[in-house]
């Protein structure tokens, strides 16, 4: 039936344009082309003065060519009977046009526009008529049915979140047995949100719950619901869940719910009232009077906290699932999910570069896994090796390689004492993370970069650790002070950085001798439905020494990192002058050059 469509429309659209050819060629013709017109005493002086070579008459429609090749037109009177006469007498070739056109064309002519007008209505109605008035269905929802032909996801393909897979197994169990948990009270859970960083595998997770149910799975983003007409969202919503009721049980998967879902109340006008307008239908269906048993939304976003509060209570999202970034253990699972398809060199660890990868998310392992097999294929190697996911994580981490960037030797120099000024106060204060490589090749936005990678995954920071973190940061400035007495525009970002450390230290973490208390001011923007003003709930006074304990942790850590450097100048010069030669250095090489060197003595 389908194909039949298909064809009908094709033979519709191909009459549609033969009928423009034929009109557009009309006017062409009519129009005479690239014939001059010119005015009828004009074309009796030529004939007079012997200008003219051809004519060719259709009742009064003169056409012509002139001697000199120029092609004319013009209209004679029609009670202008001596010109055949005149044309004879100057020898001009004649032909005379019979001006009667063919019943054909004539009947073409006529027809034309009605036939264009007939076929633009076939088209509407066929529209109107395919998928139940479509021309209309932009009310309807846009949610994709998953079904078994689709290419399935399931658990083993998912690592690294293996609380949130036994989460999730369970919500698949109460559909399929729920008289096994009712029997005893039980209720079904209505909705469960997906919580987490960017790339840590919500969306993935979704797609392995379609994959391992054999339930109907509609799967939507949370923007297609929100369209230029208003109303058209919550249209959209009833739809969605009208189809889900026809096919219970089954699950709703909405991606990005903070696209619809965030904080109602912040509209300056009516632009905002359609999403808010989508918002209270969700909310209705969800957990309203018409009951929807049998339908479980699972919905995913990575911005929380600018979600309404009437979604996330229970009974509309009963659970929220926390996918946060693989630890160890998870990294590893995951490497062996993305690398069983890549043949590995016998060097590869994978262990260890679990271990060399803390803070990765599941996708920035998977663009890893593919940057180095993209590398090895490159090379024409057979297998992916070590090498290869080295070359990887540096891209990840720090940037490619900007080796067309052609630095001067002074800017180099002062690029590696810059890098050599961090890793050596790193390298002297023990809370600090250690150095995993440090290199002067340009890499993203950066002429040089000092990589620092903590043995184990950290959750939580302690003072000196931050003290330390900031230390390291001002280093590259006073490195560039000590060395070459110049103070130049690349410690900008370690400013920023450190600046940042320093205020949260103090406003957030009560790290100062202010005490513990939060002096964070309120940021909030309109649109995530918060106050319109911004006010700081502290005195002016209050935050004269919130800014006076920021200089001091600054301060404080600059004079730290500047005494360590001016003690170890010939450690410093050392590792700068290695740098310039070897370019880039790794952690190992670096303690052969300076010697591991931790002395509490720094640390007063």
């Amino acid at each position: 039936m389908e194909n039949k469509n298909n064809i009908l429309k094709n033979l519709i659209i191909w009459i549609a344009v033969i009928f423009l050819v034929i009109f557009f060629w009309n006017i062409f013709q009519e129009s005479g082309g690239k014939k001059k017109e010119i005015a009828f005493s004009e074309f009796l002086d030529s004939i007079i003065l012997g200008n003219v070579e051809e004519v060719t008459i259709s009742g009064n429609k003169i056409e012509g060519k002139f001697k000199d090749e120029r092609q004319f037109k013009t209209v004679a009177p029609s009670q202008y009977t001596d010109l055949i006469k005149i044309l004879r007498d100057k020898n001009v070739s004649i032909v005379v046009k019979d001006t009667t056109p063919s019943p054909i064309v004539s009947l073409i002519g006529s027809l034309s526009p009605f036939i264009l007008i007939f076929i633009l209505w076939l088209l509407f109605i066929k529209q109107l008529q395919v998928g139940g008035n479509k021309a209309f269905t932009f009310g309807k929802s846009r949610a994709k049915l998953v079904t078994d032909s689709s290419k399935r996801v399931t658990f083993e393909d998912v690592a690294g979140v293996d609380e949130a897979k036994e989460e999730l197994k369970e919500i698949i169990e109460f559909l399929k047995d729920p008289q096994k948990f009712q029997r005893l009270g039980g209720r079904i859970p209505k909705g469960v949100i997906l919580i987490g960083p960017p790339g840590t595998g919500k969306t993935l997770l979704a797609k392995a719950v379609a994959g391992e149910a054999n339930v109907p799975f509609f799967s939507i983003s949370g923007s297609d619901f929100v369209e230029l007409f208003v109303g058209v969202g919550a249209s959209r919503v009833r739809d969605l869940f009208d189809q889900a009721k026809k096919h219970a049980p089954c699950l709703v998967f909405i991606d990005e719910l903070d696209a619809v879902g965030r904080e109602r109340g912040a509209g300056l006008g009516g632009g905002h009232d359609e999403r808010e307008q989508t918002l209270n239908q969700l909310l209705v269906e969800m957990d309203g009077f018409d009951p929807n048993d049998g339908i479980i939304v699972i919905a995913a976003t990575n911005r929380p906290d600018i979600l309404d509060s009437a979604l996330l209570r229970p009974g509309r999202f009963d659970r929220r699932i926390v996918v946060n970034k693989p630890d160890v253990k998870g990294r590893e699972e995951i490497l062996k999910v993305h690398t069983r398809k890549v043949p590995l060199a016998p060097d590869v660890d994978l262990k260890l570069l679990a271990k060399t990868t803390p803070g990765f998310s599941g996708a920035d392992i998977a663009n890893m896994v593919n940057e180095a097999a993209l590398n090895a294929a490159r090379n024409n190697q057979k297998f992916v090796t070590m090498k290869d996911f080295e070359f990887a994580k540096d891209k990840v981490l720090m940037g490619a390689e900007r080796k067309s960037l052609i630095i001067s030797d002074e800017e180099k120099k002062i690029v590696a004492f810059h890098e050599a000024g961090h890793v050596i106060v790193a390298n002297s204060i023990p809370e600090a993370d250690p150095i995993h490589k440090v290199s002067i090749i340009p890499r993203g936005l950066a002429l040089g970069v000092t990589q620092q990678l903590p043995l184990d995954d950290r959750y939580n920071y302690t003072k000196s650790y931050l003290e330390a973190q900031i230390a390291v940061l001002l280093a590259g400035r006073i490195a560039e002070e000590i060395a070459l007495e110049k103070e130049t525009t690349g410690a900008g970002n370690d400013f920023e950085q450190a600046t940042e450390i320093a205020r949260k230290m103090v406003c957030k973490w009560g790290m100062s001798d202010l005490g513990p208390l939060t002096y964070a001011d309120k940021d909030d923007m309109v649109f995530l439905g918060r106050d319109l003003a911004v006010r700081k709930d502290f005195s002016e006074e209050t935050a004269r020494k919130i800014d006076e304990e920021i200089k001091k942790i600054i301060t404080t850590n600059y004079n730290r990192a500047k005494e360590i450097l001016e003690n170890k100048k010939d450690a410093l010069f050392k590792l700068a002058e290695t740098l310039l030669e070897r370019e880039s250095l790794t952690g190992d090489e670096i303690k052969e050059i300076i010697g591991k060197e931790t002395s509490q003595a720094y640390l007063q």
